[in-house]
C-alpha cells in the first residue's frame, strides 16, 4: 500500500486506519530548529458547505506570517468538492486534498505550519497536523479550540492566568497540552504534528497570541480567510 498517495477516494476505513498507523510510527517529536530560527509561520483552516445540488465543498486556505512584525507574507487557497465520506478519525482523508494543493500554491515554504486541529491528539496519533507532515516536509503542530477527547487521555484545566499550561497525558506519555493563551478565557489546546516538540510549540502558541483573541494569530487569520472565500465560492460553479 502506498502511504503517501494523493488519491484517498477509494480507501476503505481499515486501509485508513493502516495507514494511519503505519505514518504514526514515524513521528520525530523534535523539532531541527532554535526558536530564533523560526522566521515564518503558515496558519492552516478548511471550511465546507454544501451546494445546490448536495456536493459538498470546502476551501482550504493558508496564510503566511512574519513572526517578528506578525505581517502576512502570503495568502493562498484552493476549493475542491469533498468525496471522502465522513469517518470519525479519519478526518484528514477528507482535508489533504486541498491542503496539499493549497501548498503547492505557496511561492516560498514556511518555517512552521499550524494547523486549526490536532496533532498526535488524536487516537492513533495522527490528526491532520500529523498526517499533513508527510506531504508539506516541514515541522508541525495543531491549535485546536476545543477539545478533542482520546480514550483514556486525562487533564485538568490550567489555572486562569495567561501562560498556564496542563499537559493531556495518555499512559505516562503527553499528547497535547491545554495553554491560556490569554487570561480568564478559555485555553486552546496544542499538539505536535512532526518535528515538534511539545514545548516549542507551546512557545509558538503564546508568542503568536495578541490582544485581539485568544487564537494565535496564524490560525486565526487563516481561519478569517476561510470564511471569506467560502462566502465568495458558495453557489458559485467556478471552483
Amino acid at each position: 500500500m502506498n502511504l503517501l498517495t494523493n488519491d484517498f477516494s477509494e480507501l476503505t476505513e481499515s486501509e485508513c486506519v493502516t495507514i494511519q498507523n503505519e505514518l504514526s510510527s514515524k513521528i520525530v517529536q523534535r523539532c531541527p530548529l532554535a526558536f530564533e530560527e523560526i522566521q515564518t509561520v503558515a496558519g492552516v483552516d478548511l471550511a465546507y458547505w454544501n451546494e445546490q445540488d448536495g456536493a459538498e465543498y470546502a476551501v482550504c486556505c493558508i496564510v503566511v506570517i512574519d513572526v517578528k512584525s506578525r505581517a502576512v507574507i502570503e495568502k493562498q487557497w484552493f476549493s475542491g468538492e469533498v468525496k471522502f465520506p465522513y469517518i470519525p478519525g479519519c478526518l484528514a482523508f477528507r482535508e489533504l486534498p486541498l491542503v496539499i494543493k493549497a501548498a503547492e500554491k505557496l511561492n516560498q515554504k514556511p518555517d512552521v505550519y499550524i494547523f486549526d486541529g490536532n496533532g498526535i491528539l488524536h487516537p492513533r496519533h495522527m490528526g491532520l497536523a500529523s498526517h499533513a507532515s508527510f506531504y508539506l516536509d516541514a515541522p508541525t503542530m495543531g491549535i485546536a479550540k476545543h477539545y478533542f477527547k482520546v480514550d483514556g487521555a486525562e487533564y485538568t484545566m490550567p489555572d486562569i492566568e495567561k501562560g498556564s499550561i496542563s499537559d493531556i497525558t495518555k499512559g505516562g506519555k503527553i499528547l497535547g497540552r491545554a495553554i491560556r493563551t490569554q487570561s480568564s478565557v478559555k485555553p486552546v489546546y496544542v499538539s505536535v504534528g512532526n518535528h515538534m516538540d511539545i514545548d516549542m510549540a507551546s512557545r509558538l502558541a503564546l508568542t503568536l497570541t495578541d490582544e485581539e483573541s485568544h487564537i494565535p494569530i496564524p490560525t486565526r487569520y487563516a481561519d478569517l480567510e476561510t470564511h471569506k472565500m467560502r462566502s465568495k465560492l458558495k453557489n458559485n460553479t467556478e471552483k
